[in-house]
């Protein structure tokens, strides 16, 4: 049974990707699927509203980072990683050198677990809106009963992703509870 732990390799920023797909060709090429078991890169979904249109972006937890289970005793996956596009080196090592058989500091189980558990929270939750609301803003609702009517937001709740804006109706003000995808921003 291959000695799997978790270990953390530096990427150029916003190639995280990329570096990934390459080590996975290589790994199926030598056939060292056994001995390196998973490449992560934990991201989250991030929806933005722009000019009333919605936009969805992957955003990487730990920019420039990718984490891989592999058993390193095996000296030939080390070299295989080392050598990919993109690949800078492994955290807590200088260079890309694994002299002498010195192995790179491996995460602690309960490192991993948090990780793994942000991941798949994020996966969970599905989309995370962005929307930085600030009370006293002027906002315009884009959707719902209210489309078109324009307000000010008079509470945001960032944990809901929802915000309370006051709406003019009959000359009354109206407090109404609407999400962050429901309003864009007045310029």
């Amino acid at each position: 049974m291959a000695d799997l732990q978790w270990y953390v390799l530096r990427a150029v920023s916003g190639q995280e990707k990329k570096a990934k797909g390459y080590i996975e060709g290589e790994i199926n090429r030598k056939k060292l699927s056994e001995v390196l078991t998973q490449i992560l890169i934990p991201t989250e979904t991030i929806v933005e509203m722009r000019n009333g249109k919605k936009y969805t972006r992957e955003k990487s937890f730990f920019p420039g980072y990718i984490l891989m289970q592999a058993d390193l005793s095996q000296p030939e996956v080390a070299a295989v990683v080392l050598n990919i596009p993109g690949i800078l080196g492994f955290l807590g090592l200088e260079g890309k050198a694994i002299a002498g058989g010195v192995k790179p500091t491996a995460l602690r189980e309960y490192e991993v677990k948090r990780i793994l558990g942000q991941v798949d929270e994020e996966t969970e939750k599905g989309a995370t809106l962005q929307g930085g609301f600030l009370v006293g803003e002027s906002v315009k609702v884009i959707d719902g009963p209210f489309a078109d009517m324009i307000g000010v937001i008079d509470t945001v709740f960032d944990e809901r992703k929802k915000i309370n804006v006051i709406i003019k109706i009959f000359g009354r003000d109206t407090p109404t509870e609407v999400s962050y995808s429901e309003v864009e921003k007045v310029q």
